[in-house]
């Protein structure tokens, strides 16, 4: 075996000491210098790929393709196998300080990405505070849904409970209990959805006063005070002021003794509380088939006062719901003795009162969903 009389760590030739072929000794040393040359090759590379990767997963990629099991480091160091005993520390020793340094250099690699990215997105996701702030839509009730809530409300105050009933009804509850005349306009096909002979989309929510007056003869649960909003239905072709499909809120009054001057007064205060304080009412004889009497109420124009505007065409007044006191047929109807008991019965529109209220000039602007118009209310 070979002895070294010295190394130099720029690799200068050494000289056996034992004297053997020189040629011998130049064979070992070529192998170790091309490993040399092969490392230092490998590390400038490294250096320079290490310095141009633009992202983590090239780096990455980096680190696998020089030091992983497959890598150009690990197939360089194979080699060490065909040096003698004395030239391995020497390859290893380097193999490991270039080893060393590409892991430091990835490392560095990698957290000064990671910064540039946090960077970018710390500059990306920075608030100028002086900036006005973003308005964001926030969704409200519809005008429709705002007026159904405001009168409710101001009966609920007076007393009043909710009934409901469905939307699909009987001919019966809807006409025939309600003293409609078989010859009535209001029958006929022109004016009412029917399903069958029997059963058609109810045109008002007047048969929930049969339901509510039957149910509460059944449980003797007699008097009654309560309003019934919902939906209705009518063969009517879209206008400026109808629609098929409209709401409506009954108001229905059931009780002993009960006289046109409680219902008068009840309207009275509804009207107020509505319109405002200083609302005047009129209330003018009209006939309806389920009252007697009946009438039409009016309010004082809420945008001129009284004296004459396009809102109550120059009259002065405006025409809000048709009323009146419950006929005695409707009671016999629903198995109540108008003898002993007696009522009064309202219905108004509610789109009406919105429009009336709002100063709204066509009811299909409630149902278009423009929110430029909703918005205003």
């Amino acid at each position: 075996m070979h002895k070294l009389l010295g190394w130099y760590r720029d690799f200068r030739p050494f000289v056996p000491m034992d004297g053997r072929s020189f040629l011998y000794s130049k064979i070992y040393m070529k192998g170790m210098l091309d490993m040399q040359e092969k490392l230092k090759n490998l590390k400038k590379l490294a250096e320079e790929q290490i310095k141009s990767a633009g992202n983590l997963e090239e780096v990455e990629k980096l680190r696998v393709d020089l030091l992983g099991k497959k890598g150009e480091l690990t197939k360089i160091l194979k080699e060490m196998g065909k040096l003698s005993a004395d030239e391995k520390p020497i390859i290893g020793k380097l193999g490991n300080e270039i080893r060393e340094m590409i892991t430091e250099g990835i490392a560095e690699k990698k957290e000064s990405i990671k910064s540039a990215m946090l960077e970018k997105k710390l500059e990306m996701e920075k608030i100028d505070v002086t900036m006005p702030g973003k308005e964001f839509k926030v969704g409200k009730k519809h005008i429709i849904s705002k007026m159904v809530d405001e009168v409710t409300e101001i009966f609920m105050g007076m007393g009043f409970s909710i009934a409901e009933g469905p939307e699909i009804e009987t001919v019966r509850n809807n006409f025939d209990a309600l003293n409609a005349p078989k010859d009535h306009p209001s029958r006929d096909m022109t004016d009412t959805f029917y399903i069958t002979e029997d059963i058609l989309l109810r045109t008002q929510t007047s048969p929930v006063q049969v339901r509510t007056m039957e149910e509460a003869v059944k449980n003797n649960d007699l008097p009654l005070k309560i309003i019934v909003p919902g939906r209705c239905f009518r063969s009517d072709s879209p206008d400026a002021t109808h629609s098929p499909m409209f709401h409506q809120i009954e108001v229905l009054v059931v009780g002993k003794d009960i006289t046109f001057t409680e219902f008068k007064g009840t309207m009275e205060t509804f009207v107020k509380k509505l319109f405002g304080p200083d609302t005047k009412t009129k209330f003018r004889p009209h006939n309806f088939p389920f009252t007697e009497p009946s009438a039409e109420i009016d309010v004082s124009c809420f945008k001129c006062g009284g004296a004459g505007c396009p809102v109550c065409k120059g009259e002065g007044w405006i025409e809000i719901l048709g009323a009146g006191m419950v006929h005695p047929n409707v009671l016999r109807n629903c198995g109540i003795d108008p003898e002993v008991y007696s009522g009064f019965a309202a219905g108004m529109g509610v789109e009406r009162l919105g429009m009336l209220k709002y100063g709204i000039d066509d009811i299909r602007l409630m149902f278009e969903n423009d929110v430029r118009f909703l918005d205003q209310f």
